[in-house]
């Protein structure tokens, strides 16, 4: 008879709890939409795809919870490792972030891409987040460079080391440690301005990238005594609020935007699974007209306040009570995916006007930095018809990604034009 510690080593080695964020995302899956991100890394030099593929190979073991396929049980969905053939490297396509079916790809929820010089890691949220996703893409990275025969390439930051076994903090669900406020606070949920767009084709996704200057961006951000993260979410506000009102609506709706938090940056973990919550930093124009120093100044003094440790452990905190509560862990699956859904659709995804996610200033290993000219990260597909955006910068070059299944570019055409206005140099590119 095994003994209960060593039956508990082999269930955690056969399979994996979803964590308390990625429950949420299987829930939503459609036939044309998943949740899917997109991170890529630039190079220097034009890609060999057969050694991407040996590399791929070699890096992906390192990262169980990667290397894995979702099942459905009775009451919750699960990870369990994956040893079918591939992933395989591939060509990359017009149109990123597309649908990931479950039963498809010999059940990996992963795709890595190469074009010319870029590499691109596609992963379903389900399996973890942004920091989870680049430590991949990264120790990829830097095994397909030293099988190129590039040295003093060291392990370390988002490069781990491939033959090292992965620490039990990497793989767990960081959520429910830290889920320990005395109180649930409430949320206050309220319907915001929606963007009225035409929907593109199934498998259409509207790419916008605008490259600029870290110096420049971060000067322009000083001036309004704001950090670039908060000066851009100011913008985005803007660009939001002026296509409101050229809409001429007869009544107003207040502009939010869902804003991932990496919590990492408060509380000590090195998951590589789910470990953010959102904010939704907002302007209400109903009150009045904002003037853009009064849009950064409402941004500035909305993420002093939300940003710290106790309200953001409380929040947490309420997320897992409902998995917590004994009754729910009992109810059948297809019942909790109905309620999620519906709760989801009706009041969730209503609560914010666009998506915005900023993964900060990119380190890499020493022995990297001269192979790498830049970074882009996408938020993938939005849920409803709304722009995503995200930005993440390398070196001196800041990169803003904004991903729409809608025609119209408005949104994105006002973001920019204000950041020109500024005296931003801006570079776009797009795969319109």
């Amino acid at each position: 008879m095994v003994k209960k510690e060593n039956r508990e080593k082999v269930q955690h080695k056969d399979w994996y709890e979803l964590d308390l964020s990625a429950i949420v995302y299987p829930t939503l899956q459609r036939r044309d939409y998943s949740s899917v991100y997109r991170l890529s890394v630039v190079l220097k030099d034009e890609i060999k795809p057969e050694v991407l593929q040996k590399a791929l190979d070699m890096t992906l073991p390192r990262f169980p919870t990667y290397k894995a396929a979702i099942r459905k049980g009775l009451f919750w969905r699960y990870l369990e490792p994956n040893d079918r053939p591939g992933p395989f490297v591939q060509e990359d396509v017009r149109n990123p972030c597309q649908p990931m079916y479950f039963k498809a790809n010999n059940r990996y929820l992963v795709r890595v891409y190469y074009f010319r010089n870029r590499i691109s890691l596609e992963a379903h949220h389900s399996l973890g987040d942004g920091t989870g996703g680049m430590c991949v893409l990264l120790t990829m990275t830097a095994t397909y460079l030293r099988l190129l025969g590039v040295s003093g390439i060291q392990n370390g930051g988002f490069v781990l080391d491939i033959n090292e076994k992965p620490a039990e903090e990497e793989l767990e669900d960081a959520y429910i440690r830290y889920a320990n406020a005395k109180v649930c606070p409430p949320r206050l949920e309220e319907k915001t301005y929606r963007v009225r767009g035409t929907a593109e084709p199934f498998y259409t996704l509207n790419i916008i990238d605008g490259i600029m200057s870290v110096s420049e961006v971060m000067a322009v951000a000083k001036g309004y005594h704001a950090t670039i993260t908060e000066y851009l979410n100011a913008v985005l506000l803007y660009a939001l609020l002026t296509k409101q009102q050229e809409e001429k609506r007869v009544s107003l709706r207040p502009v939010k935007i869902a804003m991932p938090v990496n919590l990492r940056r408060f509380f000590p973990s090195i998951t590589l699974r789910n470990f953010i919550t959102m904010i939704y930093p907002g302007v209400d124009p109903r009150l009045g007209e904002y003037t853009f120093e009064e849009i950064v100044e409402q941004v500035h003094n909305y993420m002093r306040y939300h940003l710290n440790e106790k309200l953001l452990r409380g929040d947490i905190t309420t997320n897992a009570a409902t998995q917590r509560n004994p009754f729910i862990r009992i109810v059948p699956l297809f019942i909790k995916d109905y309620v999620v859904r519906l709760f989801y659709t009706k009041i969730q995804d209503r609560n914010s006007s666009a998506g915005l996610t900023n993964m900060g200033a990119l380190k890499v290993p020493e022995g990297m930095k001269s192979y790498i000219k830049r970074f882009d990260i996408y938020m993938g597909q939005p849920f409803s018809r709304r722009t995503n955006c995200a930005i993440i910068s390398f070196g001196d070059i800041l990169t803003v990604n904004f991903a729409s299944s809608i025609i119209e570019a408005d949104v994105e055409r006002y973001f920019f034009r204000k950041l020109v206005r500024d005296g931003i140099h801006v570079k776009i590119e797009s795969n319109r």
